[in-house]
């Protein structure tokens, strides 16, 4: 009789998913970057630099890069003509930022800045790790002024069976591998299991209509194993 795979662990909810993410982070933190550009073949950068486009704002607007991390998508937006404020909630990213990084450390869900504050926001790859999505939306429509702009990357899954098929062998098998090796195997375990926690496109779109953003646009990118979600703050400017 074959013996029965054991369960898996159930994901985190609550204040102990906070805790699991931010210590998570903390671990990976000094070979983050460079984790990306391995597992993604440094595709990351092409749609890092297409969420940047996105945006569309005049050089000089004040961009919060939400969930900035070691200052990746920062950098880039920098050198695009932006100001950028990073928050993250992983002190440990923040100092492990190779360059100087105007950051602060800050839970999505109960952001340290004022209404209508931001020109834009940008977030890259974030929105499953927040324990309280919906929270951490609404704050997104609270610091972006009026008529601002949101530019937020997020993994997603390929519609065609075959570049599915590999995708699903890549992210769940190889992916945990390579970052056990390379990283902290606990951590890019979690990786392809936190996808569980992000809602479908059409919900995607719900909640940030909802939050009070207009015309929210999801693009699949690189076949769909990227997406990127681009919306207006709704309002008068």
């Amino acid at each position: 009789m074959a013996r029965a795979s054991a369960p898996a662990t159930p994901l985190p909810q609550g204040e102990e998913k906070t805790a699991a993410v931010r210590s998570m982070f903390d671990t990976i933190a000094p070979r983050y970057e460079f984790m990306n550009r391995v597992l993604t073949f440094g595709l990351d950068r092409a749609w890092r630099n297409r969420a940047i486009r996105s945006l569309a704002l005049p050089a000089g607007s004040v961009v919060l890069d939400l969930a900035c991390g070691t200052g990746d998508l920062t950098r880039l937006a920098t050198a695009a003509g932006y100001q950028v404020v990073g928050a993250d909630l992983s002190l440990g990213m923040l100092e492990a930022s190779t360059k100087p990084l105007v950051g602060t450390e800050a839970d999505a869900a109960h952001l340290p800045f004022g209404d209508a504050s931001m020109d834009g926001l940008l977030c890259g790859y974030a929105l499953r790790n927040f324990t309280d999505l919906d929270a951490s939306i609404s704050e997104m429509a609270r610091v972006v002024r009026p008529g601002g702009r949101l530019s937020v990357l997020e993994v997603s899954a390929p519609s065609s069976k075959l570049l599915g098929l590999g995708h699903r062998l890549w992210f769940t098998k190889a992916v945990p591998l390579i970052g056990g090796l390379l990283s902290d195997r606990a951590a890019y375990q979690y990786l392809p299991r936190s996808t569980a926690y992000l809602p479908g496109p059409e919900e995607l779109r719900r909640r940030f209509s909802a939050a009070g953003f207009s015309a929210v646009n999801i693009t699949q990118l690189s076949g769909g194993i990227s997406q990127l979600i681009v919306a207006t703050r709704a309002g008068r400017t």
